[in-house]
């Protein structure tokens, strides 16, 4: 491909990302589903039998990582141990709840009802079904308060380091043991699977200290952000280099950052936040482009009714782990229909799409159509929030 070619593409898709985040702005609903539709109406039209708009691997591959590093250090770096307060108990035991009924429950009917796959692939798309983004209800509502909107958004913030680890150390998992000698070689495949997590965890608190040690007096507005963004990346391919877990690693060192003093430490989360933002636009495209979905209406129907059993599961999480607090129905089907999924379940998918592994396209499928279902639904609920909740309450 020529370089102008390429650079075309480029800003095709950027400029297409930046007229449909202005129009969702204008009829306040959460750019996600714009960008994503997009993007499979572009993967939808040919020129002369071929695509109309197409990327080499290896950027494809190195926007993947870029932005997997960014949005997990931004993700992890908001984890505050030091303000953990008993609604932040409430939102860890729900993200708690829901991981474990979907590991148990999502994983047994995806393997049911999409056969093709393992059960390790069903596993890792279970997991990935687990996390939240509140998008839609910052889009549509803003500022308003409500102890159910602070729920939703602190969930998030709680379950997004964890389903953006979990599905790479599933995958690390399968990699060393070896599905087809589970039985056999478990015990001797264990300890590498151990090493990686301490190779990973080792890389984020060296390069943590070591670069929050000379940051912790002195700033500057230009070397202080790019020295934030070349030590996540530099963690990530230092574990990786290793043979440890890359994105381990960054989660460790974004929670370090998040919990020991930096000076202008808001300044700087700021940064980050800006450039993990900044590849939303084209990572939701790109997924959209590149994951074709195959629309076959018995695969459809099949996607919807796992659809329903994964919102059942979603109630029964809340009415469990939340009883205490004494929601009522309506409050807790608000909370049940709002499971939109956001950049994190997105780049780890992104992500997936760069790696050859046996049965990841069905997963990747059902992703795509979950993301594309779960935004439609939040976005229809949010219009409507005012009959399941008090928009007003504090």
């Amino acid at each position: 491909m020529e370089p102008i070619t390429f650079l075309t593409y480029l800003a095709i898709v950027l400029l297409i990302g930046l007229i449909c985040t202005i129009l969702s702005q204008k009829i306040k609903i959460s750019n996600v589903l714009l960008l994503i539709v997009a993007g499979i109406l572009i993967g939808n039209i040919s020129y002369r039998g071929e695509p109309l708009l197409s990327f080499p691997d290896a950027f494809l591959t190195s926007i993947s990582v870029l932005a997997l590093v960014l949005i997990i250090f931004d993700s992890s770096s908001r984890f505050k141990l030091r303000e953990f307060t008993n609604f932040s108990i409430q939102a860890l035991k729900l993200s708690g709840v829901f991981l474990i009924l979907n590991v148990l429950i999502l994983t047994f009917f995806t393997y049911k009802i999409f056969p093709g796959g393992t059960i390790f692939m069903a596993l890792l798309f279970s997991t990935l079904m687990s996390g939240t983004a509140p998008d839609a209800i910052s889009a549509m509502l803003g500022k308003t308060k409500n102890r159910i909107f602070e729920l939703l958004e602190v969930e998030a913030l709680i379950n997004t380091p964890l389903i953006v680890l979990l599905p790479f150390v599933m995958l690390d998992f399968i990699k060393s043991v070896q599905v087809e000698y589970v039985l056999s070689r478990f015990v001797e495949q264990i300890g590498p699977f151990l090493q990686q997590f301490v190779t990973g965890i080792g890389a984020g608190i060296v390069v943590g200290l070591i670069t929050f040690r000379i940051m912790r007096r002195k700033y500057s507005e230009i070397l202080s952000p790019l020295t934030i963004i070349t030590a996540a990346l530099l963690t990530y391919v230092l574990a990786e280099n290793l043979g440890g877990n890359g994105v381990l690693a960054v989660t460790t060192m974004g929670l370090f950052f998040g919990n020991v003093y930096v000076t202008h430490k808001l300044q700087l989360r700021e940064v980050s936040s800006f450039f993990a933002n900044s590849l939303e636009i084209l990572v939701f495209i790109l997924v959209g482009l590149i994951v074709k979905i195959p629309f076959n209406y018995i695969f459809i129907l099949k996607s919807l009714g796992l659809f329903v059993i994964y919102l059942i599961i979603r109630y029964g999480a809340i009415t469990f782990s939340l009883k205490s607090m004494k929601y009522n129905f309506k409050e807790r089907l608000f909370m049940t229909f709002n499971v939109q999924k956001g950049i994190a379940v997105a780049v780890v998918a992104f992500t997936l799409t760069t790696l050859n592994i046996a049965g990841i396209q069905t997963i990747l499928h059902i992703t795509l159509l979950f993301m594309l279902y779960s935004i439609l639904l939040s976005t229809i609920v949010i219009k409507f929030s005012k009959f399941f909740v008090n928009a007003e309450a504090k």
